[in-house]
């Protein structure tokens, strides 16, 4: 079975304090270990988040490949106002 792809995307700054290795998921090249980097994660998933180098995550967010979550909100049908579900107009 496989995962339905993310609509979302969160990314933020890694604090890594211990000396391990990742694997880019964008490049596939190494992360130094203690360098800075990005958490890359799929709507809120945390077990699927990925540890990224900065400039292939902004690479990759300027391709529109990772859109935020508000982003991906303001492509989204607008739920009818109040007033209109009231009245069921």
């Amino acid at each position: 079975m496989t995962a339905e792809p993310p609509r979302w995307w969160t990314i933020r700054a890694a604090q890594n304090l211990k000396p391990a290795t990742y694997r880019c998921p964008f490049c596939d090249r190494f992360l130094p270990a203690l360098s800075a980097h990005v958490l890359v994660m799929p709507e809120g998933d945390a077990r699927r988040r990925r540890h990224a180098h900065t400039a292939c995550a902004q690479a990759e967010r300027a391709a529109g490949r990772l859109p935020s979550r508000e982003e991906w909100q303001r492509t989204q049908p607008r739920r009818p106002g109040l007033l209109r579900r009231l009245l069921r107009i």
